[in-house]
């Protein structure tokens, strides 16, 4: 159903796609301490700059929580291999705080939730493919 919307929305709204057909993924990141701050997300096609990198990011999205989570529909990508790093702002200041020892002290996630033991996984762990004129359902538990 989701899929189907998107897909309408994008014709109405931005008519059809020029030489290529673009993709679109649905992304919802639950599991926020609270519904308070924001959920920021950055997206990127390439190893560099990932998972922290706004300039390297090929978008960057701020959200309002409600129930703990937030949703949103990322239209006109084009098909091929991407990752996404998310955090839980809470006080709003647009960067992840962290304890003395460099780890982070608000919820973060990737797609694939991979699991996080020392370190920041990788872009390969946490990539996933988009083809052309699919609508990907991706969901980030933080943790």
């Amino acid at each position: 159903m989701i899929q189907i919307l998107l897909i309408v929305f994008h014709f109405l709204f931005q008519g059809p796609s020029s030489n290529q057909d673009l993709a679109s993924i649905s992304l919802t990141v639950s599991n926020c301490r609270s519904n308070q701050g924001m959920v920021r997300i950055l997206i990127f096609d390439q190893e560099s700059g990932f998972p922290d990198n706004r300039k390297k990011a090929i978008k960057s999205i701020s959200l309002p929580i409600k129930n703990q989570g937030s949703k949103i529909a990322i239209l006109d990508l084009k098909p091929g291999k991407y990752s996404i790093s998310t955090f839980h702002d809470e006080d709003e200041n647009g960067e992840i705080n962290k304890n003395p020892f460099g780890y982070p002290t608000e919820k973060y996630g990737f797609s694939n939730n991979p699991r996080v033991i020392f370190s920041t996984p990788s872009f390969e762990k946490c990539s996933f493919e988009l083809k052309a004129n699919q609508v990907k359902e991706i969901n980030i538990d933080l943790r």
